[in-house]
């Protein structure tokens, strides 16, 4: 099995080398042939491994491959632990990835830069696979940064736009805040425990909880907890959670594909993934579930509200990421790791389809990615509007739609739990399936209904997209669709995960919940009766009647409701506090450190100061270098009376 872990995790690096290296040699075909043949193998074999470990019953594989260094103690290893919870993310990683690498051949088939982007897609699915497969902290921290560096490269993708290259540094430095956080709990781990290995930390972690540290002096901190929190702000950026989300929007700068890729499967899961895996560390610490929690319930609902006024078709998705990132948080501070790591996959197959019929659209529309400038596209792109009401229904978590079983059983699962800020989570998450309903629902409206607002070019030449964009898009509609109601039962409350998850018999929420549980059917009718159905069709109504019934009610609204408008789309200030405050205030103690420091202290003082003064002194030494002899028999003669007056006083 270990050849077949290699294979895996290696298959897109050698594509994405040989893409890269080589793709004027291989041609635009080359290149997407044989990304696409190194990803689908990946799935593959991903797909068999799951089947492995679920139906099969194959043990759990953890150990190294390869050792990287081993200093004074400290093993740096490349090392695997397939248990159910990584195959699980390899199997959803490795297809949407395939999905999003066959997409591209039509998305971007006019691209000047065409074997670049499937070598940075082929090399980010090795990155994320890195990562979710990785059995010790170091492998951990390479793949995080991994699929950092890769993002930062597929934002800024289209270089010559000044807006690609602010949004990718946007991106770039906000994780940096949260990896500054996250490498601490790294340092903490190694230095508490003596091992950069999972399951010899897991085995420390209790001792952990006795032991304390001192960051401020007089103030006695649980180390776990620190730890914990520290690791969480890592998440925080990697996962868009408040304040560290800003960068996520801004990368839709990138091609709709990576927006896909980034949004669905990769890197913003990561931060999800991570707390997942780390559950043996955070389940010990009451104070670091409850500061996960608050964090996520903030997201879910305020990001969710900043979709509703978003006109860019891809940054209305991208909002709506954000706030079910911040659903997918809430579960795991309220213990319920399986229902986060559910919601994720289910998420995965919306969210990817989501983008993909943006993309759809935008190809349709001439790269149009203003809503506003839509309308009554369902009759010219009919797989791309079917789809995406498929993606909608599960995304506003629809009855029997994948969404809704996620989603419902996240919210109930929070309801139960009795931790430290469930009350404020339970209350955001069930607002949050008002506006997600709002905010979708809004866009589909406006894309695909209504009145035609395009120009009569553009309507002209509109057309259903080609077959290897609409053919993903169907693909991932099915699992959307279904996934739900075949999945709910074994992922929640038969112990898939087993081992790879722990939860404390106290904290057990979905324990509790599998007790009222009798039935994907059951949980769909009592589903039906709950407040969260009721909300959501709620904002239904509320988005048909707004965008489609009047029309012009949505203008009057903004004009009525201006400070909460402008709040809104301001994004709560939270660029202009980064821009004013954070950047303005770091641009002045840099420019401050380099007029004092720089220029006074070490130019003007250390460098250019001893240069002037050994110029000065040899100024004046070269005053006595006349040439005469004399001079020269003058001063031997005077050198020489001094040197005997010292002799004579000196005997």
């Amino acid at each position: 099995m270990e050849n077949i872990y290699l294979t895996i995790v290696l298959a897109p690096l050698l594509a994405a080398i040989v893409a890269g290296l080589f793709g004027r040699q291989i041609g635009r075909a080359g290149a997407h042939w044989v990304t696409i043949l190194a990803v689908g193998l990946s799935c593959g074999l991903s797909l068999y491994v799951l089947k492995g470990i679920v139906v099969d019953g194959d043990p759990v594989f953890n150990g190294a491959v390869y050792t990287w260094a081993d200093i004074d103690g400290l093993h740096m290893e490349v090392g695997f632990l397939i248990d159910r919870l990584a195959a699980l993310m390899m199997a959803i990683v490795t297809f949407i990835s395939f999905m999003v690498h066959i997409y591209t051949i039509g998305y971007m088939r006019d691209d000047p830069g065409y074997q670049r982007f499937f070598s940075y897609i082929s090399l980010f699915t090795f990155s994320m696979l890195m990562l979710v497969m990785s059995n010790n902290f170091v492998q951990l921290f390479f793949g995080w940064e991994a699929v950092g560096l890769v993002s930062y490269l597929l934002i800024g993708f289209w270089y010559k736009r000044p807006t690609a290259i602010f949004a990718n540094l946007k991106a770039f430095l906000v994780n940096r805040v949260g990896d500054f956080g996250f490498i601490l709990g790294i340092a903490g781990i190694y230095y508490y425990t003596g091992s950069m290995d999972y399951w010899q930390v897991f085995q420390q972690a209790p001792a952990l909880t006795s032991q304390t540290m001192q960051i401020f002096p007089g103030m006695d901190w649980q180390v776990l907890s620190v730890i914990c929190i520290c690791l969480f702000i890592g998440a925080m950026g990697k996962s868009a959670q408040v304040p560290l989300h800003v960068w996520l929007p801004d990368s839709m700068e990138g091609p709709t594909p990576i927006s896909a890729l980034i949004h669905a499967a990769t890197m913003v899961t990561a931060g999800i993934f991570m707390v997942a895996r780390m559950s043996p560390l955070f389940e010990l610490s009451t104070t670091a579930l409850g500061f996960v929690m608050v964090i996520g319930a903030l997201t879910a609902f305020f990001m969710g509200l900043l979709g509703v006024v978003q006109n860019d078709i891809k940054r209305v998705v991208a909002y709506s990421t954000i706030s079910q990132l911040g659903y997918m948080t809430v579960a795991l501070g309220a213990s319920a790791y399986a229902a986060g790591i559910f919601h994720l996959t289910t998420h995965a197959f919306f969210k990817a389809l989501l983008f993909l019929v943006a993309g759809s659209v935008i190809i349709a529309m001439h790269h149009e990615q203003d809503i506003r400038k839509m309308g009554g596209l369902r009759k010219y792109m009919p797989v791309t509007y079917w789809t995406a009401v498929v993606g909608s229904l599960a995304l506003i978590g629809f009855p029997g739609f994948s969404g809704f079983f996620s989603k419902d059983a996240l919210i109930e699962a929070v309801h139960l739990s009795q931790a430290p800020g469930a009350g404020l989570a339970y209350w955001a998450i069930l607002l949050s399936v008002f506006v997600t309903a709002l905010y979708t629902f809004r866009l589909l409206f406006l894309t695909f209904h209504g009145e035609e607002r395009m120009d009569r070019h553009t309507r002209e030449q509109l057309k259903e997209s080609p077959l290897v964009v609409t053919v993903p898009l169907v693909l991932l509609a099915i699992p959307s669709a279904m996934i739900g109601w075949y999945t709910i039962e074994p992922l929640l409350f038969d112990g898939f995960f087993g081992g790879s998850i722990m939860v404390l018999p106290a904290q057990d929420v979905l324990a509790r919940l599998g007790h009222e549980f009798h039935g994907p059917a059951a949980f769909v009718l009592h589903g039906i009766k709950g407040p969260a159905f009721w909300l959501a069709m709620s904002g239904i109504a509320t988005a048909w009647w707004v965008y489609l019934k009047k029309p012009g009610l949505s203008a009057e609204i903004s004009r009525r409701s201006n400070r909460l408008y402008e709040l809104l789309v301001n994004k709560y200030y939270f660029d202009d506090f980064n821009e004013k405050i954070v950047a303005a205030g770091g641009r002045a103690v840099g420019n401050f450190l380099w007029r004092i420091g720089d220029e006074k202290i070490i130019d003007g003082g250390l460098v250019n100061g001893t240069a002037n003064g050994i110029a000065w002194i040899a100024q004046r030494v070269r005053g006595i270098q006349t040439g005469y002899l004399y001079h020269y028999a003058f001063t031997m003669i005077f050198g020489f009376a001094v040197l005997a007056g010292w002799l004579l006083l000196r005997g």
